[in-house]
């Protein structure tokens, strides 16, 4: 199942796993329907079809980053990851570019030729 921007969607209701931090707030309540409405009318991934082009999206938000493989529109493979207090600390062209470094990492051993 794909879900876009499924880690910086879960990030208010995961920190809720933290060691005495489980505070339930307007933020959680927010995530908690946001992905409750992702979940129920997600895309389906396709299938790749090797005699056509590949696009790569990548992004990054003040709380997570996602990269998405498509074709012709549709969703092919995808990774979404909330970012750490490290990682929210860099600037927003170092975060787009830890994007697309994942993306690289990702999906480099099955789709080298992108």
């Amino acid at each position: 199942m794909f879900v876009k921007g499924y880690g910086a969607i879960c990030r208010p209701l995961t920190q809720l796993l933290q060691k005495d931090s489980f505070i339930w707030t307007d933020t959680t309540t927010m995530a908690f329907k946001q992905l409750k409405h992702a979940m129920s009318q997600p895309p389906m991934l396709a299938l790749p079809n090797f005699d056509k082009t590949f696009v790569v999206e990548t992004g990054a938000s003040g709380v997570g980053i996602g990269v998405v493989l498509m074709q012709e529109g549709h969703p092919i493979a995808f990774v979404s990851k909330a970012l750490g207090s490290r990682q929210l600390a860099l600037s927003t062209y170092e975060r787009e570019l830890l994007a697309v470094d994942t993306r690289r990492r990702a999906t480099a051993p099955a789709f080298l030729f992108v």
